[in-house]
């Protein structure tokens, strides 16, 4: 359906400091969302807008409002043929109380078809792709396809009344005839197998292409920034072999935020993230890339990420590989588990910028550490950083030197990631923290070479003072002004 797939996503990830221009107030949702997927289509060259639907009130009418209000606009960049609407439906698997969201969802694509039919009178699906999160089966995503196939397209020729006309002459046809899903792995296991997983999916389906998406954030969140991004590029490597060995074009997508414990994807690092992941096609422009950044910035980064081509995926030895993401999540686990009171606590003065429904993660995958409550990752990112402990550092203490180096041969980006963490470590904060917390952090940022933000561990600082005596007010202003000195909340 797709001639050539974007190689950048604009979405909706709440992590920017500064409100777009464009927003009513600092908390975007509603119509502002409307006006975002239009900003990224027209001011900053971005192809692909994710249109979220998990976790908050989400406007079905989008093709229509942006039909409507930005005519000229769509009437010389056509949606679903230049620029693109990825939906993000609920896991009706793991978000039961929000699993008729994706029914209403599906059903909205054929209208949205007649919407575009009519303005452009030419056949164009203005929405063909759906994501789906938590991903974890090839059956979960069969589910979405054959239901959007039969329950919904299927029905055109039935009759309500036997002997009656079809439902096709009544309502008309529905359009388009089929759907592509795209699997967002989020876990350990899931990301490791995405191409078994994909393969399983892709067995009896004549496809031509198939994108993958493999997440960054909660990764981070559940087993380290690190860990993330070494299993992460075990995934891409196999799902290249997956490619090779089928018929089938795999195009992966990378969740990548501006924080380096979430991506580190800013517009100052195009050309890095490139090096990093060479065979990822689609890499996600969140929110502090699009907003934290003049637009002129934003612009050449996005032009820049989309003139350049894909390549093969880094050379990973897995056997090698592997014990250091088990011994790095461990690690990392232990030292979360400690931290995890201060973290929901303080998490609680980070300032939201969507309007979502209260999201608490179960943190871990693994079963001995359920029951440890953690905000969603760019909240904890968020208070980590505000208090000058960059989550990127924890869990680094176990690595040994030969390990380190093993790392660095397929992670070229390590130091230069670490760099930009920890210029806003505050070794002053290291007090705030338990004992076994403030001894290990010495042995990992002993580790690295970087130079300290004076100006980010100055209101750290006066965070740490604020936090202390509970000067509410003066905190959350001093978390915004840290975060704007990053360049990202979290």
């Amino acid at each position: 359906m797709r001639p050539n797939i974007s190689r950048t996503m604009s979405t909706q990830h709440p992590d920017n400091v500064r409100p777009p221009f464009f927003a009513d107030s600092t908390v975007i949702g509603g119509d502002d969302e409307i006006k975002e997927a239009f900003y990224a289509f027209s001011h900053i060259d971005c192809r692909e807008q994710l249109w979220d639907f998990e976790g908050k009130e989400v406007d079905n009418y989008v093709v229509k409002k942006l039909l409507t209000k930005y005519e000229p606009f769509f009437q010389r960049r056509k949606l679903g043929r230049d620029v693109f609407l990825t939906l993000r439906v609920p896991n009706p698997g793991v978000e039961r109380g929000e699993a008729k969201i994706l029914l209403e969802t599906l059903e909205s694509i054929p209208r949205s078809y007649d919407v575009a039919r009519a303005f452009y009178g030419e056949d164009i699906a203005p929405i063909f792709e759906i994501t789906l999160p938590m991903a974890t089966s090839a059956i979960a995503m069969r589910r979405i396809k054959e239901y959007y196939r039969k329950m919904i397209v299927g029905r055109e020729n039935q009759s309500i009344i036997a002997g009656d006309i079809p439902i096709s002459q009544w309502i008309g046809e529905f359009n388009p005839k089929d759907i592509n899903v795209i699997p967002l792995f989020e876990d350990h296991e899931t990301i490791l197998n995405a191409a078994k997983i994909t393969e399983e999916y892709l067995k009896g389906q004549d496809i031509a292409y198939q994108r993958v998406w493999l997440a960054r954030s909660d990764p981070a969140l559940n087993y380290s920034s690190l860990a993330a991004v070494l299993m992460i590029k075990i995934g891409l490597q196999r799902l290249h072999l997956l490619q090779e060995k089928s018929s089938v074009e795999i195009f992966p997508i990378l969740g990548t935020g501006s924080a380096p414990f979430r991506g580190n994807l800013k517009p100052t690092n195009a050309g890095h993230i490139l090096k990093a992941y060479p065979s990822v096609q689609t890499f996600t422009i969140q929110s502090a890339f699009k907003y934290d950044y003049s637009e002129d910035l934003v612009q050449k980064a996005v032009r820049s990420l989309a003139a350049s081509p894909r390549g093969r995926p880094i050379e990973v030895e897995e056997a090698a590989v592997l014990p250091i993401i088990k011994k790095l999540s461990e690690e990392y686990q232990k030292q979360v588990s400690l931290l995890s009171g201060m973290v929901n606590d303080f998490s609680r003065y980070i300032p939201p910028r969507r309007k979502r429904k209260l999201h608490i993660g179960l943190f871990g995958y693994s079963r001995s550490l359920k029951g440890i409550k953690l905000p969603r990752a760019i909240t904890f990112a968020a208070s980590l950083y505000s208090i000058g402990l960059p989550p990127e550092i924890l869990g680094l203490n176990v690595l040994s030197a030969r390990e380190l180096d093993a790392v660095r041969s397929i992670t070229p980006h390590l130091d230069e990631d670490m760099q930009d963490a920890l210029q806003f470590f505050n070794k002053d904060s290291l007090g705030f923290l338990p004992n076994e917390i403030q001894k290990k952090t010495k042995q990992a940022v002993a580790m690295f070479k970087f130079d300290v933000d004076p100006r980010h561990k100055k209101v750290t600082d006066i965070i740490r003072e604020d936090y202390h005596k509970k000067n509410l007010i003066s905190l959350e202003e001093n978390i915004t002004r840290a975060a704007s000195i990053r360049g990202f909340l979290g």
